[in-house]
């Protein structure tokens, strides 16, 4: 594909006539343009099939841009900024008049966060403007953790997607909005809620929201394979009982001898819950590629980033 580059010029370039570029991040692949071009934000809805509904997430390269586009900011909001920015926490705080509403589906909030990846952070010091950057896949797919995965999905229609390797964490930003200035969980994501708490104390969590959503993410369904998924307590429970062909299996780390099982992903043999998040995205994207009846995957602990897992797992079914 000759639209895979590493050229951050080039990418300035694109962004700055108004058209998307798909970057990478610590989380997945975003698809990139200017926060600030009403131009830019309609291409990005237009081009995933995004609902309007459906807000996006501002990106920025420091904590201190925060106060830029953003205004009343509670004392637990800088608190966790300072604990994980840059990094996968996403905070949805008052907006400022220079926010687009279409960025923010008319709310008077918006989702900002500063991602931890040298390529994208360079590139963000290169711009006037922050960017709005909501995955780079069609709306409700799987979401992309290679540059690869966004060029399959889009073809040559991106004039650029900045390849920045395969990333790290593998699932989206943790979400965190205010209420009374008290912290409360819109989505699950890459920080577990043990480590937010151990930053600010007790936190709800809200976490989905179909009609009016506060937060990206927030949707059902979501983060989907073409491929029936369904998530079931124990994988060989679940074989013993029902005999269908050409099954594909996720699990954490405990291998199936089951002989039903055509092909299994297992996401970290070591038992560790960031490499497994890391591979979800690409297991999925594996097996949906393998012509299966179905993918069968098994529910993780519910802990830890195995929240974070059970989630996605959860709306891939719905």
């Amino acid at each position: 594909m000759n639209n895979i580059s590493t050229d951050i010029r080039k990418a300035k370039t694109i962004l700055e006539q108004d058209n998307l570029v798909a970057i990478p991040t610590e989380t997945v692949y975003g698809l990139a343009g200017n926060a600030f071009s009403e131009t830019a934000i309609k291409k990005i809805f237009e081009t995933k099939n995004r609902p309007l509904f459906n807000p996006l997430i501002v990106h920025i390269h420091s904590k201190e841009l925060l106060n830029n586009i953003a205004e009343n900011i509670p004392a637990k909001a800088y608190q966790l900024a300072e604990a994980f920015w840059p990094g996968s926490l996403t905070l949805v705080v008052k907006k400022k008049g220079n926010v687009p509403n279409l960025v923010t589906a008319g709310k008077n909030t918006v989702a900002v966060r500063v991602p931890n990846h040298p390529l994208t952070l360079s590139l963000l010091k290169l711009l006037d403007f922050p960017l709005v950057a909501p995955s780079a896949n069609p709306f409700g797919s799987i979401s992309p953790t290679a540059a690869e995965h966004v060029a399959q999905y889009f073809k040559d229609s991106l004039p650029l997607i900045l390849d920045g390797g395969l990333c790290e964490s593998g699932i989206e930003s943790t979400i965190i909005g205010f209420e009374e200035d008290e912290p409360i969980v819109y989505r699950l994501g890459a920080i577990a809620i043990e480590a937010i708490e151990a930053v600010v104390g007790k936190v709800k969590v809200m976490n989905t929201n179909e009609a009016a959503p506060e937060a990206p993410g927030m949707l059902l369904k979501h983060y989907a394979p073409k491929t029936k998924t369904i998530l079931v307590d124990d994988l060989d429970d679940f074989l013993n009982e029902n005999t269908l062909p050409k099954i594909g299996s996720i699990a954490f780390y405990k291998r199936t001898a089951n002989p039903k099982v055509m092909h299994q992903e297992i996401l970290s043999e070591r038992k560790d819950f960031k490499e497994a998040a890391a591979n979800l995205y690409q297991a999925m994207h594996r097996l949906d590629k393998m012509n299966l009846n179905l993918i069968v995957a098994e529910r993780f602990p519910d802990e830890n980033l195995g929240k974070s897992i059970n989630d996605r797992l959860n709306r891939a079914t719905k």
